[in-house]
């Protein structure tokens, strides 16, 4: 029997599991790599230690299973999207660390680009993307125009690109022996740099934002063989023949292969897609248009997506700077505590707010306490906070797709959280259900490689692997649930305009 391995390159850490025909996990390798902050909005990873980290989970994985490399018949990679490597293709060396899709420091970037004509919509008919901090391309030029020495060498074709798809190919292809600088239309899709109906660089916001060409990847589609595991390397010979950002990666995972399906993935941010088909759908309430996933020589699927910065990494904020809770599953038994909450309510615009609003001038704030206020109503506006805002991102994609979603899949760390996927139906008033396997961004990658090479046969095979394993109804009435809403939107407004010259 043969198995395919999957790497998930998250925002807080690297995984590899092993998955059979079925899509049932066999094995798990995890290790979390450092949050670094080195000033107020700025979100940096070590791609060094991710690198280092990979090595160490996929020999994990593959030895808790008893497998060797030969068991092994593909591996597919997924990944934390929108996060930027620059590394010199000589040497193998970042030359500065990852900037995360979080970090805010481009602000003045973005805005110098916008002046140029069109704002926040410039590149937005090309790209399906506003003009954010969130994309990989003003972080790029943001490295160029900071780190000394890095744009001269860009000039003269010394320097690489890539999200940390890219990074972790090449790597495991051999780095500076003879790697392989691919990515795939997914996440080339999320960098500002793609024009999403030639699926290829576009020349001219490259050459606006200052970035070479010759640092760019290669984009390739999603389901294909890329190469081989280097000599000597941890995967040495093994097939990687997929990739696939991380949401598009759980989409694909919950196979939501037809036009109209959607489902949403709850992790440090929330994401939120819906199939589109063949058609690329511009929208007009705040969505990004991106590309959905590409299997092989087809035509790429498109897709609405709502993304949502801050959802399980408030969780975390809870955990560790305020240190309310000592592990991220204590919040639902602090929430339990009580039957609301009490009037308070949490908006976490740490990165400022991203679907529906793109509001970078926007920082968290919690409002409506009282004294009545306690930590178990605080815990519970932060398990709400997730829920509210995936309502804004849903109502957003009810009006842009003009056919409102009956049920909602989901998957991601914090669905086994009873409490919070039980308000989340309350909140969206429709049915919310759970697969049975909820690595659903993993499995995304898996079925992508196994598909590149025969393991699967096809979308029918992987559709027959989907099985429901829990499902949550509304029962709250119509009446609170506006009425709750309606407050949660008014905090909203309270986050806005914080920014300005001298306020970080």
């Amino acid at each position: 029997m043969q198995y395919i391995l999957a790497i998930d390159q998250g925002t807080t850490s690297t995984r590899a599991i092993v998955f059979d025909h079925a899509g049932t996990i066999v094995s798990v390798g995890q290790r979390e790599h450092q949050q670094i902050f080195p000033r107020a909005g700025w979100v940096e990873h070590d791609p060094m230690e991710i690198s280092a980290n990979t090595r160490d989970v996929v020999g994990e994985a593959l030895a808790r299973a008893d497998l060797n490399l030969g068991d092994i018949a593909a591996v597919g990679i997924t990944n934390q999207r929108e996060t930027a490597v620059v590394w010199d293709r000589t040497t193998g060396k970042p030359v500065y660390n990852a900037i995360v899709w979080q970090d805010t420091r481009t602000q003045s970037i973005v805005d110098d680009l916008g002046a140029l004509g069109g704002g926040a919509e410039r590149y937005q008919a090309r790209t399906g993307l506003p003009l954010a901090t969130y994309f990989s391309g003003p972080k790029v030029k943001w490295i160029l125009d900071n780190v000394e020495g890095a744009r001269a060498k860009a000039e003269q074709g010394e320097l690489l690109f890539g999200n940390t798809d890219t990074w972790t190919l090449w790597n495991l292809t051999g780095g500076v022996n003879g790697g392989v600088h691919i990515t795939d239309v997914t996440n080339a899709s999320r960098t500002l740099l793609m024009d999403l109906d030639t699926l290829d660089w576009d020349t001219d916001i490259a050459a606006e934002m200052g970035i070479p060409i010759s640092m760019l990847p290669q984009i390739r589609s999603s389901s294909e063989r890329y190469g081989n595991g280097g000599p000597g390397g941890v995967l040495k010979g093994v097939p990687i023949a997929g990739i696939l950002g991380d949401q598009q990666a759980a989409t694909f995972g919950q196979v939501c292969y037809e036009v109209g399906t959607a489902k949403n993935t709850y992790g440090t941010g929330n994401f939120m897609l819906l199939n589109t088909g063949e058609e690329k759908v511009p929208s007009r309430n705040g969505l990004l248009t991106t590309v959905c996933y590409q299997l092989g020589a087809n035509k790429p699927v498109y897709a609405l997506e709502g993304s949502i910065a801050i959802t399980g990494a408030l969780v975390q904020w809870l955990r560790d700077n305020l240190g309310m809770i000592g592990s991220a599953p204590e919040i639902e038994v602090l929430a339990a505590d009580v039957d609301d909450n009490g009037g308070a309510y949490f908006v976490p615009a740490f990165s400022g707010l991203y679907a529906p609003y793109w509001r970078a001038d926007a920082r968290g704030a919690l409002v409506g306490l009282t004294r009545y206020v306690n930590k178990g109503h605080l815990a519970r506006a932060v398990l709400e906070a997730t829920a509210f805002q995936t309502r804004e991102v849903l109502d957003a994609m009810n009006a842009d797709s003009g056919v409102a979603l009956t049920e909602l899949k989901v998957d991601g760390g914090m669905v086994g959280n009873e409490l919070l996927m039980q308000f989340q139906a309350d909140i969206l008033d429709v049915p919310v259900i759970r697969p049975k396997v909820a690595e659903t961004t993993a499995l995304g990658a898996a079925y992508a490689a196994g598909l590149a090479v025969g393991y699967w046969q096809g979308l029918d095979e992987l559709r027959a692997n989907w099985s429901e394993d829990k499902r949550w109804t509304p029962g709250l009435a119509a009446a609170e649930r506006e009425r709750i809403y309606r407050n949660w939107k008014k905090a909203v407004t309270r986050t806005f305009d914080w920014v300005d010259d001298d306020v970080n």
